[in-house]
């Protein structure tokens, strides 16, 4: 996808003018809700703190918020565009990811037993996933079949089954945002990016925009034992996302998401290159309904962004035959999609990765300082 000149710093995409978008920047002083207006960016701090605050507020059209002239001239730097919001996601939403946790797991989180597993399951129960609606009577006969032929699985469950995986992907405030580091644990040799789209959500359940993301997933953690699913997702600096929500309109809507392409592009220190893509019309599970499911019974006052879920499973190998793929320091990671934009980020471990430092308590010690608080909605 080709971004116009001035929209390549931000990584917004080619029609970024015609479009609204809500985001996050920081400043000297402290973080400011963003506002993108056909072009034009306003400073919403005025009218509401947070990001949170300000889709809670419902007036997304940047009236009462300073101008900052056109974005491309601003010179802002981008965070993750989410705040207070809650960050969930969603696991196993496409055949090629539910085979690839199934591999995980009877490997054990061995790389080196995943090549001849794939294989075998892919010829064997590849087709089936594929072809069946989750929740439905066929996909209750495909599990009693697969039971019978000793391949079930837990992650076939969330697969097929009525229930989809959801699950906390990272704490409030803890995202990263475009160009930031992304932080892999040191002790993990066996991961993978997770490019996906994400949506934004109110606290009434509504979508209301899209954004780019990268759900970091350490492979050999998971492969090992589903309980350690926390260990494996949620890491220092392990979740970006950006370059900025995208609001539905007239000119963008949910279908928009249902159909999206998403690239990705990964490139090492040492020469390899990894391009790949996936196409959100071969999700499972229709994402509003991922939305539905997440909603359940809880409440989210603040809203949540809500990861999709990936088709792309990395295979090509790196280093050893049959290995892999698995990242290095110094990787750089580009996920892009024509609609939203542009999201790179470059890998080092959750050691070395920038300190999360800034948690609600602190941000809510930085708007009082900034006189802020009494523009809470």
């Amino acid at each position: 996808m080709a971004l116009e000149q001035d929209a390549t710093a931000s990584g917004l995409p080619h029609d970024w003018k015609e479009g609204r978008f809500v985001g996050r920047a920081a400043t000297a002083e402290g973080p400011i809700p963003l506002l993108v207006v056909h072009g034009e960016a306003f400073d919403m701090s005025a009218v509401a703190p947070t990001v949170a605050m300000l889709v809670e507020a419902g007036d997304l059209s940047g009236a009462g918020g300073r101008s900052l002239g056109s974005l491309n001239a601003a010179g802002l730097a981008l965070l993750s565009p989410v705040d207070l919001q809650c960050v969930k996601a969603c696991g196993v939403t496409f055949a090629v990811s539910a085979i690839e946790r199934v591999i995980e797991e009877r490997a054990r989180g061995d790389w080196s037993a995943a090549t001849e597993i794939r294989g075998r399951l892919e010829a064997r129960v590849g087709g089936s996933i594929r072809s069946v609606v989750p929740g439905t009577p066929e996909a209750a006969a495909l599990k009693v079949a697969l039971i019978e032929d000793g391949l079930w699985s837990q992650y076939l469950e969330v697969a097929i089954g009525p229930d989809a995986e959801v699950f906390t992907k990272a704490p409030v405030l803890a995202t990263v945002g475009p160009d930031a580091e992304i932080g892999i644990r040191s002790d993990s040799s066996w991961n993978n990016p997770e490019p996906e789209v994400a949506l934004l959500v109110d606290s009434r359940g509504t979508a209301l925009g899209a954004t780019l993301g990268n759900d970091v997933n350490l492979r050999d953690f998971e492969g090992r034992s589903a309980l350690l699913l926390g260990k494996a997702k949620d890491n220092n600096a392990s979740c970006s996302l950006g370059p900025l929500v995208r609001l539905f309109d007239d000119s963008f809507t949910i279908d928009d998401v249902r159909g999206a392409e998403v690239r990705l592009r990964i490139e090492g220190e040492d020469g390899y290159v990894l391009d790949g893509k996936s196409n959100m019309a071969e999700i499972s599970r229709d994402p509003l309904d991922l939305v539905r499911q997440t909603l359940s019974e809880h409440q989210y006052p603040d809203g949540f962004v809500l990861f999709l879920g990936t088709l792309f499973a990395p295979v090509q190998d790196r280093d050893d035959p049959g290995r892999g793929f698995t990242h290095k320091v110094g990787d750089r990671v580009t996920i892009e999609s024509e609609r939203l934009g542009r999201l790179t980020n470059r890998v080092v471990t959750s050691k070395d990765a920038a300190p999360w430092e800034l948690g609600i308590g602190g941000l809510i010690r930085n708007l009082a300082a900034r006189g802020l608080l009494g523009h809470a909605a």
